[in-house]
């Protein structure tokens, strides 16, 4: 490899793909960038930033057979156009619930930092997230518990302090029914 750079194979005048010395005399056209989230932080009102965001839960249906698998998508959304910051308590940013559960856990499942975290959305920026719930209540470490038949409810918030009196929560309602009746509702 050494005999090529020291042969000036490299360096052929007549062919436009050859690698070249670097240009000293190019100056860089744009300005330096403000870092429009810093900026947020210090100008936009922490209940400002609470009442931007909006967290919504989602479901292709609204009624699952007994068993089946339940997807569901959360969607965290800044419509403002300015960047916003929201501190979280830990760097655990958000969590998914069923029937105020964390992740369908009646054990606690995380034990995150003492530290605290960010939740940055840029300007117009939506987030969304697709999970699914197998109908199953984690009870011990290795114990799983199949839902019952009837209405269950998946939310999820961000991490901070009262999440649903700041507006940072979101929820929908599902059925689970038995298979009998998912299939006389499928056929109406």
């Amino acid at each position: 490899m050494r005999r090529i750079y020291e042969s000036d194979a490299l360096h052929r005048d007549d062919e436009p793909f050859t690698p070249r010395e670097k240009d000293s005399s190019y100056k860089i056209q744009a300005m330096r960038s403000v870092d429009s989230t810093a900026l947020s932080r210090r100008v936009l009102p922490q209940g400002l930033r609470h009442r931007a965001v909006s967290v919504t839960v989602s479901t292709p249906q609204e009624e699952y057979a007994v068993g089946e698998p339940i997807p569901f998508r959360v969607t965290l959304r800044n419509p403002l156009p300015a960047p916003v910051a929201i501190p979280t308590r830990s760097p655990l940013l958000w969590a998914w619930k069923v029937d105020g559960f964390a992740e369908a856990a009646e054990i606690q499942l995380h034990d995150p930092p003492d530290e605290e975290g960010e939740l940055v959305l840029d300007r117009g920026e939506r987030k969304r997230v697709t999970k699914r719930w197998d109908q199953l209540f984690r009870v011990s470490d290795s114990e799983w518990e199949p839902a019952e038949p009837g209405e269950h409810t998946i939310s999820a918030e961000i991490n901070v302090e009262d999440p649903v009196g700041k507006g940072l929560a979101g929820e929908t309602t599902v059925r689970i029914v038995p298979e009998e009746e998912a299939e006389r509702t499928e056929t109406e």
